[in-house]
């Protein structure tokens, strides 16, 4: 067996749309997006020979081709390409939490060391594509620092209550009545009059599937076809409990879905999944699905929601997050993000005003309904 040895470092997002990177598949992420060499050339701010010459290199390291050059014809990865290129991207979609949440250490301390005006804000939340943006805009514009780490939605409400985070970040699905899974899930712990909400970002759920859609799907009923493979979100999160509560609602069995038990971190594992032809299906955010040129099927809308201690909600920490998140400029970082909605970010919620569980109560007994007393 081959056994090939990969380094990566800490790049500039500018130019590769992500942190981490590694020059061979910074090429050919670059060539399979661009269909052309010269052009990658200019995406990653190469050279058009240095592009070739380490092609070439890497060609002769793995001893296979890993681009397909016809005259008169775009550039193309060869099939050994295509499925080293997205073997990596599912790979790095897995660790990404991982290394957002070294980031986010190292990021605190320097802030820290060189900034005595700095603030920071310990946040333990589910993974979200807004929220490096805003843990960006929040240190340029407020000297806020967000110390992020990322985990389930029911492990960061876990966090608040432990008191390992002043914030929390979770989201749920507007079919929350109460019975549902997301009742059962949530109810016991958040506490009305303890906990209070802050809007972040409305996102549309739904199936991420191949570009064009060839497998048909059109909803959750087909995920019990014999010839779909699904891809799952892990236990804990926010989006595996969605998941299992449409399920339920449709009436199928977890054991009716091929690939049910297969898991993935977060949406963009899913969608990298999904991309790299291992599953026919996945259930997560639109964005996701964009990001990796997958078809999109709606369906569910949900709330992301930031959720502190009632103490802490008007804290100058938090009251500066939420002045930031009313704000045109942070608004307008994110409309790019397909499937997101910011109606109301940065608003105060109660929580008998968001989940209506909380807004039924057993009734008391009157004196002439009172059990009457034992013998």
């Amino acid at each position: 067996m081959l056994h090939i040895k990969l380094s990566y470092t800490f790049d500039d997002a500018a130019i590769t749309g992500q942190q981490l990177g590694n020059p061979l598949f910074d090429i050919l992420g670059a060539i399979h997006a661009c269909g052309s060499v010269g052009a990658a050339a200019t995406q990653l701010r190469l050279s058009y020979r240095h592009i070739w010459g380490e092609l070439k290199r890497f060609e002769t390291a793995l001893r296979a081709e890993l681009i397909v050059w016809e005259r008169g014809k775009r550039a193309r990865l060869s099939p050994f390409g295509e499925k080293l290129l997205f073997a990596e991207r599912r790979a790095r979609m897995r660790v990404q939490p991982q290394v957002d949440n070294l980031i986010a250490e190292m990021e605190r301390e320097f802030a820290l060391a060189f900034d005595p005006q700095a603030h920071v804000i310990p946040m333990c939340a589910s993974h979200d594509l807004a929220l490096p943006r805003l843990k960006e805009f929040m240190a340029r514009e407020a000297k806020l620092h967000l110390d992020l780490q990322f985990h389930g939605s029911l492990e960061c409400i876990a966090a608040l209550s432990r008191g390992d985070c002043l914030l929390a970040g979770f989201h749920v699905s507007e079919d929350h009545a109460p019975g549902s899974m997301t009742h059962k899930a949530f109810k016991s712990m958040l506490k009305p009059g303890r906990h209070k909400l802050i809007n972040f970002v409305g996102r549309q759920q739904g199936l991420m599937v191949a570009a064009g859609n060839p497998k048909g799907v059109t909803g959750m009923e087909d995920l019990r076809r014999a010839d779909l493979r699904f891809v799952n979100r892990q236990p804990a999160s926010g989006t595996r409990v969605t998941i299992e509560q449409l399920l339920a609602k449709a009436g199928i069995q977890p054991g009716e879905i091929k690939g049910f038990d297969n898991a993935e971190p977060t949406h963009l594992a899913v969608a990298a999944s999904v991309a790299a032809g291992v599953a026919d299906a996945g259930f997560g955010i639109e964005a996701a699905a964009a990001a990796f040129g997958l078809g999109f099927v709606p369906v569910v809308r949900e709330q992301y929601y930031f959720v502190c201690l009632k103490e802490a909600v008007d804290q100058p920490p938090i009251s500066k997050l939420r002045e930031l998140l009313r704000r045109s400029e942070w608004q307008a970082l994110i409309a790019d993000l397909p499937g997101y909605d910011i109606a109301n970010a940065g608003e105060v919620v109660a929580l008998r005003r968001a989940f209506p569980w909380y807004a039924f109560r057993t009734p008391k007994r009157t004196p002439e309904q009172q059990p009457e007393p034992c013998a």
